[in-house]
Parts: C-alpha cells; sequence; structure tokens
C-alpha cells in the first residue's frame, strides 16, 4: 500500500491511499488524532489490525483524482529524522569508511508541490541537491540487530537533503561542532510522495533513485551502491538511541551528478516503486551558479545506475 496526507476541495488534511485510480480517503477507516503527524503514526502503529479493512477500501472505495487533490508530506513533523553522511560507494578504487549519521531538523519537513526556500545567508557556496531513499519506522526498536531489521522497517519514502555548501562536498558552516546545520535550514527536507508499505518493497538496497533539475537529470543510481545496507543502518541507528514509529532514517545519497539549485528552477525525484514528486525553489536573494552537474556525471549512464560493491 502507499499511504498520503492529502487536501482535497478545501478540506482538513486527510490520510488516505494512492491506487491506480487515484486517492482513497481512509479517515473513516482509522483514528484521527490531534496532527496529521499523530493520525499517520497512529496507522504505522495499529496497521496490521487495519490491513484488511485498508485493503477492501483500496479495492472499491470512492477515489479522487491525483490532479484534483494536494499531497502533503507523509510524515509532516517526525520525531527524529537521522541522515547518513555519504554511504554510497561511488567508487571502487577508495578504502571502506564507517558508518556515521547526523540528526536533519524535523521542522524542515516539506512535501510535494512545496518550495524549498533558500536562505538569506551570503556564506554558503552554493545550494544542492542529494536525492536519497528514506526509511519509516516502526517502534519503538531499541538494539535491533542486522538480522532482525526488518521488525523495525514500516515503509519506505523518498527524501532530497537539500544542503548549504561551503566548497566541494563541505557543508556550511566549516566549524566541525555546527557542519551539518547547513543541511537543517527550514523546507530542506522533501519528503514524499508517500509512505510504501514494506511488504511491497522486498529489497530495498535494489531501487533506481533519480533526481532532475528542470529536466535534467541528474542523480540517477541504484542503492545497491549502498556502502552499509538497510540492515546496518536499522542496527546502527537503534544501538544509539530508541527510534520510535514515524521516524525517519535517510540512507545517504550517490554523489554523482550533485549540482546546485537556485531561485525559480523545478527539482522532481522519483524512487522506484516509491514514486515521483516535484518541488520549486526560491531564493529571495536571486542568487545564481553555473548550471549543472558538479561531482561527475556517471551516475546518468545505463553502466552506473546498478555498480558492484567492492569484493572483501
Amino acid at each position: 500500500m502507499k499511504l498520503v496526507l492529502f487536501e482535497a476541495a478545501g478540506k482538513a488534511i486527510a490520510p488516505g491511499l494512492m491506487t491506480d485510480r487515484g486517492i482513497v480517503d481512509i479517515s473513516a477507516a482509522v483514528k484521527l488524532s490531534y496532527t496529521p503527524q499523530l493520525t499517520m503514526t497512529g496507522i504505522i502503529d495499529d496497521f496490521e489490525r487495519l490491513r484488511p479493512a485498508l485493503e477492501a477500501i483500496a479495492a472499491s472505495g470512492a477515489a479522487i483524482p491525483l490532479d484534483q487533490v494536494r499531497l502533503r508530506a507523509p510524515l509532516p513533523r517526525p520525531g527524529k529524522i537521522l541522515a547518513c553522511i555519504a554511504n554510497y560507494w561511488e567508487h571502487a578504487q577508495r578504502e571502506p569508511r564507517m558508518l556515521n549519521m547526523f540528526m536533519k531538523n524535523p521542522d524542515a519537513v516539506v512535501g510535494p508541490g512545496d518550495t524549498i526556500m533558500l536562505p538569506e545567508f551570503t556564506v554558503p557556496h552554493m545550494f544542492m541537491h542529494e536525492a536519497e531513499l528514506g526509511l519509516v519506522i516502526k517502534g519503538p526498536a531499541k538494539m535491533v540487530q542486522a538480522k532482525d531489521w526488518r521488525k523495525a522497517v514500516f515503509g519506505y519514502t523518498a527524501m532530497i537533503d537539500v544542503s548549504a555548501r561551503q566548497d566541494g562536498r563541505r557543508t556550511w558552516p566549516s566549524s566541525p561542532i555546527a557542519s551539518w546545520l547547513g543541511k537543517s535550514f527550514d523546507t530542506f527536507g522533501p519528503m514524499g510522495p508517500c509512505i510504501t508499505t514494506a511488504d511491497e518493497i522486498p529489497e530495498p538496497n535494489d531501487l533506481v533513485v533519480r533526481f532532475w533539475n528542470d529536466g535534467q537529470l541528474r542523480h540517477h543510481y541504484n542503492t545497491d551502491d549502498m556502502e552499509h545496507r538497510v540492515p546496518a543502518l536499522v542496527e546502527f541507528a537503534t544501538t544509539v538511541m530508541t527510534m520510535n514509529s514515524g521516524d525517519v532514517i535517510m540512507c545517504g545519497t550517490n554523489h554523482e551528478g550533485l549540482g546546485a539549485i537556485q531561485d525559480g528552477e523545478t527539482v522532481e525525484i522519483e524512487i522506484q516503486n516509491i514514486g515521483k514528486m516535484a518541488l520549486k525553489v526560491r531564493d529571495p536573494l536571486k542568487r545564481s551558479w553555473e548550471r549543472g552537474v558538479y561531482m561527475g556525471a556517471d551516475s546518468t549512464n545505463p553502466e552506473a545506475v546498478k555498480r558492484h560493491r567492492p569484493q572483501t
């Protein structure tokens, strides 16, 4: 199933299912809470009991055409977002790296059709996109071993880790104490268009991720290229902290195809079996950078869609 939050005909944000027929409202079948985030978290917690009713609604419930609704981020305010640092081989000639993560601001989340607002700072060299697979957690999950990772993963979503960079891959500002703050500005965590439940993606390390900037294909890679794969990410995160339902782990990006985003552009992300969404970019300072790819274009070549990890 593909779970969404949506608005239609001026009504409040409601939970729904994305189907081939359109968006099906499931409000009558689930417990509605004080906020859309809590409603979705409740669905995650109670999903196995709800599944038969949701399957019936998906098959026969009234559907609203997709072009008549506004999709919102499926998890508008996750309790926690843990994001991997790098985590893709990209090229096989380097030494393996240790797994590491940072915390990304949950308030940075926006959804399909929203606007990425570049902040009024003149320090960063530029603002860049990073297209990533997101793991949606079912908790509480603590000390989950890699072999049991499926118990902690409810589903998957697509995310863009918008980043303020000083030069190369360094993140603004250059101080190591605050280096990841440049990824946590408001609107720097686009998510959507849905949560695809785990049963529809049997192997998360075999999904094609694509990203376009004004129609120019930039990211085009397979999650098979992850250096530390999904089971290891779940084990690592839950060793450090308890992950609760509706928390998210961002799996990192393949930096090949990385480039700037700037005022007036439209960006799109698509992940196989999850879906596609588009957002606008606005910059009050109207800055501009050279358009194109800054971190190599290998990932746009068909031969590079699926790589082979170094053999150990």
